[in-house]
């Protein structure tokens, strides 16, 4: 199959090990910057093209979409999927997990375990909505941000609404949720491709920060998740729409809460702390669903 892996950043482990997986099991792997792609939008021959070239004859394609060019991206993938290639993950799927507020929604419905969640648009509402996830401490967070920033921890009653009252002066975005003080500043991040979660590890944040985030100074060491963490992490991709996702869960007195659900998951932290090679199950998978794509 030629497989086109959708990247910004051709230097990255994760783009790297895609591609060398790829290559591993008999594959043609392009990398596809999607900044560089343009697209012919049109009812008879969709098409798509990166510096005057057409890009003609992939079977599949595996998004790894940056945040910050989410809307392009998903514009992107969708114009593969009206050419008829198979996408790892669909642009709905993405559009979904990206936005915190939809994806938290979908978690709720499904009556998956999530930290209680407050939302609001102006002043006037930040004593209830206080009050609505349990008081002070709380975690405050725009819904715009990654990788744990725009996070904020706030101790007492006073500074939540002085961070509360700062952002809605901005016009940002945000929400608030209760403190999990039993995850003592960690969470597990588990890999979940298709039905299975192919490796999990536990994220312990810097002295001091409850923030896990290996990208803010975090490590990672192995861990083994129970049944209902790995049954909770399989559905939590499920509800979004997704077949690759990392899920990041937090263990609590009432059980594993699910904090994020996201659609390109990197690569680096969870193979170098495991061991466990999950590159290749995401072309095995594709393998499986380009296949049966085309025989529909």
């Amino acid at each position: 199959m030629k497989i086109g892996i959708l990247s910004q950043f051709p230097e990255l482990y994760s783009t790297k090990r895609l591609q060398e997986a790829c290559i591993a099991r008999g594959h043609e792997a392009e990398i596809i910057n999607i900044a560089n792609c343009y697209m012919n939008i049109n009812s008879v021959k969709p098409t798509i093209h990166q510096e005057g070239v057409e890009l003609t004859g992939f079977d599949a394609v595996i998004p790894r979409i940056h945040a910050k060019v989410t809307f392009y991206g998903c514009s992107v993938v969708r114009q593969f999927e009206m050419m008829g290639v198979y996408a790892a993950n669909d642009s709905i799927a993405i559009s979904r997990s990206r936005d915190k507020l939809t994806a938290l929604q979908l978690l709720s419905r499904k009556g998956i375990g999530m930290p209680v969640t407050g939302f609001a648009s102006k002043p006037g509402d930040i004593p209830d909505l206080i009050n609505m996830v349990g008081g002070a401490p709380l975690v405050i967070k725009l819904l715009e941000g990654t990788q744990g920033i725009g996070v904020v921890l706030a101790d007492t009653k006073k500074a939540a609404e002085s961070v509360i009252e700062a952002f809605f002066g901005l016009k940002a975005n945000i929400m608030v949720q209760e403190f999990i003080k039993e995850a003592n500043g960690s969470d597990i991040r588990c890999f979940v491709v298709g039905d299975k979660v192919v490796a999990a590890m536990k994220r312990q944040g810097p002295e001091g920060d409850f923030r896990s985030n290996l990208h803010l100074g975090g490590h990672g060491e192995t861990i083994k998740i129970t049944p209902l963490e790995r049954k909770t992490a399989v559905a939590a991709v499920k509800a979004m729409g997704l077949v690759v996702g990392g899920v990041d869960i937090l263990r609590s007195e009432r059980g594993p809460l699910v904090l994020e659900v996201n659609s390109a998951p990197g690569l680096e932290g969870i193979e170098k702390t495991t061991g466990i090679d999950v590159a290749t199950p995401i072309i095995e998978l594709i393998e499986r669903n380009a296949l049966s794509k085309r025989q529909r």
